[in-house]
């Protein structure tokens, strides 16, 4: 059965991919040393590649994301990040707009762990909750993040306690985003 967050990101990234000019799919700069498994055909004579969001065949492992966390990574977070294969997805909310962030190829998924493990080493050092981030704004450094012990989507920026909450869950703050088309060839 799939869950909510699931539904609604798979919501998300399928209004995306209609957002495209005249059917087409969204379109990147094509780079062979970042290929992904959401790439669709070979590079255009202008260098970039069409992507579509590909649902991942195996959940992740997130187990050494676990140890170096030192507890069990919220079940939002891991479907968030281990439901497909995607470039970073913008969005517009009430607030304003933000990135929705995405792996794009395995590489990509161990960049991510790390950057969470920093985050998290952060967030230990000054003794406050651990909140796994799943979004930029477009407001200077602020970024969404799950509160991993409540599952509240929140508001922060980098080096301070977070702001507010703005929902009380994931699939709660997904459903409330509508996607907004890419800047041309240049999404990635």
């Amino acid at each position: 059965m799939e869950s909510s967050v699931v539904r609604e990101l798979t919501r998300i990234l399928d209004e995306f991919v209609a957002l495209s000019p005249a059917g087409a799919l969204p379109r990147q700069p094509f780079d062979p040393e970042w290929v992904s498994p959401c790439q669709v055909g070979e590079p255009a004579q202008d260098g970039t590649i069409a992507w579509r969001p590909r649902r991942r065949i195996a959940a992740p492992d997130w187990s050494g994301l676990e140890r170096a966390l030192g507890a069990p990574l919220h079940p939002d977070v891991a479907e968030f990040y281990g439901s497909f294969w995607s470039d970073p997805v913008p969005v517009r909310a009430e607030e304003g707009a933000a990135v929705l962030i995405q792996v794009w190829n395995e590489r990509d998924h161990e960049r991510l762990q790390e950057n969470l493990i920093g985050h998290a080493l952060q967030k230990m050092r000054r003794r406050e909750p651990l909140t796994l981030f799943v979004a930029c704004t477009d407001e200077g450094d602020l970024t969404l993040g799950v509160d991993n012990a409540t599952g509240a989507v929140v508001l922060e920026q980098p080096g301070q306690p977070p702001l507010r909450q703005v929902a009380a869950t994931l699939a709660a703050f997904l459903a409330r985003l509508e996607p907004a088309e890419a800047p041309s060839a240049l999404s990635g």
